[in-house]
């Protein structure tokens, strides 16, 4: 009778420390990402026309035309590439102020 009770207990107490890591997990990991992941979208909706901004492969421009998902940055005088919004890192005047 004991030793089913503690074999009982002891699959509880199992139980309830796989919870507590995920728990655990989610906290330190997961939500974390989810804010990061809400603010870099914020920052991507307030792009604006003339924005100095820096890729995520390091190329410096300044955006001359916004569209949904993609970007037109000028690089030098004359030269355009077209980008997506999503590999745009940061926008140079903001990362000047912090």
């Amino acid at each position: 009778m004991q030793n089913t009770i503690l074999a009982i207990n002891s699959g509880t107490m199992n139980m309830i420390m796989i919870l507590l890591m995920f728990v655990v997990m989610y906290f330190f990991m997961i939500l974390p990402q989810m804010k990061k992941g809400k603010a870099q979208k914020k920052f991507w909706g307030e792009l604006k026309k003339g924005d100095h901004i820096v890729t995520s492969g390091g190329i410096h421009g300044k955006i001359t035309e916004l569209k949904d998902t993609t970007v037109i940055i000028e690089v030098e005088s004359g030269v355009k590439i077209k980008i997506e919004k999503s590999s745009i890192s940061l926008e140079l005047s903001q990362a000047a102020q912090k």
